[in-house]
């Protein structure tokens, strides 16, 4: 009697996860001439430069990685950004929202005013400066409902500007991404992808993060229902106190409207425990340029937002 084959060990659900995701990455880049990676240092962009990096080895990376720095972001993510950059061997661009203030294609808000809407303006900018047809963003659909709308591939006309009514069917992840002269697409390879699918990856990876999605102790004041750390882009007002707690950042963004959370999460398997029983998403709960209206993400998508 022959034996029966045994069947296949089941596929974990990262592993589907990774693969479309290097699929498409790899898709796109055979697609475009001139794609780029935007990477803020954050875990998701994090996430995906470390997929890029599977994608296309043995060889380095097809495409430069871009950050958009408003000059007001944490210290310690600055130096995350850095070191990724050197580590998978990419080709760093800084586009600088400073350099579109000193040149008057933005208002300078001030000191202590957002610089985060401002973003828009400079990554067009640079998206032009450097002929690129195609950007890969760490965009995920339950971060917010207007990244819900988004396809994978997202396409921006001639002036960066994104119409959530006229966007090319995906059917059986089959992805169209030829451009128009003057435009481009945006790529999220993680759309798929949640919080805690972010967690457990980056944990099976052992991947390196900026430390402040670690638990530790800061000085931070309340304010509009966040935790703010107090620093260069947060002074506080005389109405509030400044306590010492021990925080850990969920997301990152700029140090002005980037919150907190109370947590003794220290380890990446304490943080997949907490985040696995969230009830709300990192970006609805700490982050205020996401609060000021219902439509905040959507608007500033249709002005060319990532």
């Amino acid at each position: 009697m022959v034996p029966m084959a045994s069947s296949p060990p089941l596929t974990n659900h990262l592993d589907i996860l990774e693969s479309h995701a290097i699929f498409i990455l790899r898709e796109v880049a055979a697609e475009g001439e001139r794609p780029v990676l935007l990477f803020s240092g954050g875990k998701d962009s994090a996430v995906l430069l470390h997929l890029a990096a599977k994608a296309f080895a043995p060889q380095q990376l097809p495409f430069p990685i871009m950050h958009v720095d408003t000059g007001q972001n944490f210290e310690e993510v600055l130096r995350y950004r850095d070191w990724a950059a050197e580590h998978y061997g990419a080709r760093l661009l800084i586009a600088s929202v400073q350099e579109s203030i000193d040149q008057g294609r933005v208002a300078d808000p001030g000191q202590l005013g957002s610089r985060n809407r401002l973003q828009s303006v400079t990554l067009l900018d640079a998206i032009t400066a450097n002929k690129f047809d195609a950007a890969f963003g760490g965009a995920r659909r339950d971060e917010d409902k207007a990244r819900a709308k988004e396809r994978i591939l997202s396409f921006r006309d001639s002036f960066g500007q994104w119409d959530p009514k006229a966007q090319r069917p995906e059917l059986w992840n089959l992805y169209q991404g030829r451009v128009n002269a003057g435009e481009h697409l945006r790529a999220f390879p993680l759309s798929d992808w949640t919080e805690l699918d972010i967690w457990q990856y980056i944990e099976r990876e052992q991947m390196e993060l900026p430390s402040i999605y670690f638990a530790h102790e800061r000085q931070v004041i309340l304010r509009d229902g966040m935790w703010l750390a107090v620093g260069p882009f947060v002074e506080p007002q005389p109405h509030e106190s400044v306590e010492t707690k021990v925080v850990r950042f969920r997301t990152v963004g700029d140090a002005n409207c980037t919150g907190a959370v109370l947590s003794n999460a220290a380890s990446l398997s304490e943080i997949v425990a907490e985040v696995s029983v969230a009830n709300v998403s990192e970006r609805g709960a700490t982050r205020g340029d996401d609060k000021f209206s219902e439509t905040a993400m959507e608007d500033r998508k249709r002005e060319g937002y990532f």
